[in-house]
């Protein structure tokens, strides 16, 4: 999580400006929901349950998590792009894949990511492991790139499907070390990992959250993660930043965004909510263990870091030619 700075009441208006002008703006009435664009049980839901309940117990109100899972999210987010809410408070779990990659990739997908909500605060941000059979000796990403430099166009990695981060990690992965590899797109993590386990394809860029259990298992091996710093869940896995490829960011990201025309009152008012949230002793440790790191800040922090996601990812599928069919 993002550490706590302690302002003084000067530098505190400074960077709130609103906060003096005018009371919290006050919640709709009616039922509060946040829709989430997968099956229970997965990163996104545990995620929403986990922020939905504080934010319950802290408004003094249900708030119900209702899940329209299908096309990686991207059906629930069209959903609620195109409905016209008219009670109520109704939220949305936006994501890496529903907000910044496919809609630069499936041409069926009609929302705007960037207009077609109201961007309200950043969840957090889970790295993902470069992951090998537990089998496989390979001691670093030296490694890998090697293996793959020997057997050109014949190395796989498996995804949980087109567009994915699992799917356009790799493809970062294959540009910056120059080599090209096979993609297999599975229906999920789930079929992935087995397959991965039976020595069937290579390599994966998995979430943590799905692959750190196989990993600490022993049934996969941990090679590499993704983000520029370590996460605290696996300390002692080194970075791709830190293994010569600089800069190399890739991963999932999750986030609340409410209806397009939401007032920015409100918006700030949420946002200041989830905040509080999200320092919460019992949910910072929660989101550890699930490698959950860097959530809050601002609305227009938030805003600002929805746009350079989607310019960074559509640079990727742009690069890699990524269309439907890959």
């Amino acid at each position: 999580m993002q550490r706590r700075h302690f302002l003084s009441a000067s530098a505190v208006a400074l960077a709130a400006p609103w906060a003096h002008a005018s009371a919290p703006a006050e919640l709709p009435k009616g039922t509060i929901k946040i829709y989430v664009g997968w099956a229970p049980g997965g990163g996104t839901d545990v995620f929403a349950r986990i922020v939905g309940q504080r934010l319950s117990d802290m408004w003094g109100r249900p708030v119900v998590v209702e899940n329209k899972p299908g096309a990686t999210g991207a059906l629930c987010a069209d959903f609620f792009a195109k409905t016209k809410f008219t009670d109520g408070l109704n939220l949305l779990m936006a994501h890496v894949n529903t907000h910044a990659i496919s809609p630069q990739i499936f041409k069926n997908i009609t929302y705007d990511p960037l207009k077609d909500y109201a961007p309200i605060a950043l969840i957090g941000a889970t790295p993902h492991i470069l992951v090998t059979g537990s089998k496989d000796k390979y001691a670093s990403i030296q490694d890998v790139v090697e293996l793959c430099k020997k057997q050109p166009g014949q190395v796989s990695f498996g995804s949980s499907g087109t567009g994915s981060v699992q799917h356009l990690a790799a493809e970062m992965f294959s540009m910056a070390a120059g080599v090209k590899t096979i993609h297999v797109p599975y229906k999920g993590s789930g079929p992935m990992a087995t397959d991965l386990i039976g020595g069937q394809i290579d390599f994966s860029f998995d979430t943590m959250t799905a692959s750190a259990p196989q990993v600490k298992a022993g049934k996969m091996q941990g090679i590499v993660q993704t983000r520029v710093t370590r996460a605290k869940g696996f300390p002692s896995l080194p970075t791709m930043d830190e293994q010569g490829f600089k800069g190399f960011d890739a991963s999932s990201w999750y986030g609340v965004v409410g209806p397009k025309g939401m007032s920015k009152e409100l918006a700030q008012r949420i946002n200041a909510d989830i905040n509080k949230v999200l320092t919460m002793p019992d949910v910072v440790t929660r989101f550890d263990g699930y490698g959950v790191e860097g959530g809050g800040g601002s609305v227009d922090k938030f805003a600002a870091f929805m746009v350079s996601e989607y310019k960074k990812w559509g640079d990727v599928v742009r690069a890699a030619n990524i269309t439907e069919a890959s």
